[in-house]
C-alpha cells in the first residue's frame, strides 16, 4: 500500500500528532531529509510530487553544473557513484550530468530509501500551540496532518523572479521566465530575446537555436561571462564542516560573508560551462553584452521591437526573463495562508533561522534557498542537501529525546 492510499485522519489539537516530522517538499532537499530521518527513526511524513520542479520546469536536454560527488545520503550509501556501478557505468561516461540522469538516480535513491511522498500540495500550514511544536498542514484535497515539528523544502518554487521595471516595459503574453518555457517546439522559426546572461540564459539560448529558433539575442548588462569550467572542489569541503560548526557563515563579518559569496559568484556566474560554446556560437545567436531592455513596442503585425539602452533595436516574437530567483517567504502560499507568516521574522524576504535551521517558532525549519541569507549561498545548490538534512534531522532527534513521545512507525510515507 502506497502513502497515497493510506486516508489521514483529521485529529484535534489534544491528540497524538500523526507524525513527528512532517517534510514538505520532495526535490532533493526534502528527500535528503527523509533519508537521514529513517537513519536516526525519526517517525516522518513526506508531502509532495517527487522532484516536481525539476520534471516540470527544467527543459529535457538540460545539463547540471554539478558531478557525481553531490549527492543525496547524509550516510554516504546511496551515492550516484553506487548508482553508476549497478548501471555499469563510469563518472566519465555521464559527467556532465544530463536532467535524465539525475531524475533517474533521484528516482533509484528514493527506492533505495523507500520514501514515498504523499502526491499532494499543502493548501495551508498552522501553528496549533502558541509555543510551536504542534502544526497542522491541511491538504489541497481536505485531508491534514498534524505532526510536532515541520521542515520546509520547497525549494525555487515559489520564488521566481521577475523584476517590475521590467513587466511595466513588457506586452502581456509576449514572454515567458526559463522556468515556465521548457517545451520550446511553440518558438521554432521564431525570433527570441533572452534577457540575463548567466548559465540558464545561455542554455535556454543553445536549447532554443536547437529547437529551430530562427534567431536568439541574449542581452545582459554585464560583460559576456567565459566559457569556462567552474571551480566547485572549495565549496564541497566548507558546506560538509558546517555540519560541526553551523553558525560558520553567520560570524563571518558582513565583508567577509560578501567575500565568499563573491567567490561562488564568480564561479557560478562569471563562468558558463564550456561544453556551451559550440552550441552557441552561430550566426543565429547573437551576443548583447553590456545592454538592457530599454523599450518594448508591438508593432501592428504582432511583432515586437525591442531598444536597448545602448540605441540598437532589434526586431522578436517572443523575450524570455532569464532572472533568477528571489526568496520572498510571503510568497509561499501555504504559509500566507495559515496562521505562522505573522511569526515569522524575516529579512530581505530571508527567514530568520537558527543554527539548525529552526524559526523563531519552536519546530518549524526551512531549508534550501530560503536558508541562503543565514547559511550561505551554497544552499541554493544541491550540495547541501546533505549537511541540511544532517542538521535539522539531528535537532528533531535531540529535541525527540528531550521530551519522550508516544511511539510510532518510523516509515517515511505511512
Amino acid at each position: 500500500m502506497t502513502s497515497s492510499d493510506v486516508p489521514i485522519p483529521s485529529r484535534s489539537p489534544e491528540e497524538t500528532p500523526d507524525t513527528e516530522l512532517l517534510i514538505i517538499g520532495a526535490g532533493p532537499f526534502g528527500l535528503a531529509l527523509a533519508a537521514y530521518s529513517q537513519h536516526l527513526g525519526i517517525p516522518h511524513r513526506v508531502v509532495g510530487r517527487p522532484m516536481e520542479f525539476w520534471h516540470t520546469n527544467m527543459p529535457e536536454g538540460m545539463y547540471l553544473r554539478s558531478a557525481c560527488d553531490w549527492h543525496l545520503d547524509p550516510t554516504g550509501h546511496a551515492t550516484i557513484e553506487r548508482f553508476l556501478s549497478e548501471r555499469g557505468q563510469t563518472s566519465a561516461e555521464v559527467e556532465p550530468l544530463s536532467r535524465a540522469f539525475y531524475l533517474a538516480y533521484t528516482e533509484w535513491f528514493q527506492q533505495q530509501k523507500k520514501i514515498d511522498p504523499v502526491p499532494e500540495y499543502v493548501q495551508q500550514l498552522d501553528s496549533l500551540k502558541p509555543d510551536g511544536h504542534l502544526f497542522r498542514a491541511t491538504l489541497e484535497d481536505g485531508q491534514s496532518i498534524t505532526a510536532r515539528n515541520v521542515a520546509l523544502a520547497v525549494g525555487f518554487k515559489y520564488f521566481k523572479y521577475e523584476p517590475q521595471d521590467l513587466l511595466e516595459r513588457l506586452p502581456a503574453g509576449r514572454f515567458s521566465h526559463t522556468c515556465d518555457l521548457v517545451d520550446f517546439n511553440s518558438l521554432a522559426g521564431k525570433r527570441v530575446l533572452i534577457l540575463g546572461g548567466r548559465q540558464s540564459a545561455f542554455e535556454w539560448a543553445a536549447l532554443l537555436h536547437e529547437a529551430g529558433a530562427s534567431a536568439v539575442h541574449v542581452s545582459h548588462r554585464h560583460d559576456s561571462p567565459a566559457f569556462a569550467a567552474a571551480d566547485w572542489s572549495w565549496v564541497g569541503p566548507l558546506v560538509e564542516a558546517m555540519v560541526d560548526d553551523p553558525a560558520w557563515f553567520r560570524r563571518l563579518s558582513p565583508q567577509e560573508q560578501q567575500e565568499v559569496s563573491h567567490r561562488l559568484w564568480s564561479e557560478g556566474r562569471l563562468k558558463v560551462e564550456p561544453w556551451l560554446e559550440s552550441r552557441v556560437r552561430h550566426d543565429s545567436v547573437h551576443l548583447w553584452p553590456r545592454t538592457e531592455l530599454a523599450s518594448c513596442e508591438e508593432l501592428k503585425d504582432g511583432t515586437l521591437r525591442v531598444t536597448l539602452h545602448s540605441g540598437e533595436s532589434v526586431e522578436i516574437d517572443h523575450i524570455v526573463l532569464a532572472t533568477g530567483y528571489r526568496v520572498r517567504l510571503e510568497q509561499v502560499p501555504f504559509l500566507a495562508a495559515g496562521n505562522l507568516l505573522s511569526q515569522l521574522p524575516t529579512h530581505d524576504g530571508f527567514p530568520a533561522l537558527d543554527e539548525h535551521f529552526q524559526t523563531s517558532v519552536p519546530g518549524l525549519y526551512i531549508t534550501s534557498l530560503a536558508a541562503g541569507q543565514a547559511f550561505g549561498p551554497f544552499f541554493g545548490f544541491t550540495i547541501s542537501v546533505r549537511t541540511s538534512a544532517r542538521l535539522i534531522g539531528q535537532a528533531v532527534s535531540d529535541a525527540l529525546r528531550l521530551s519522550p513521545q508516544p511511539s510510532h512507525s518510523s516509515e517515511g510515507s505511512l
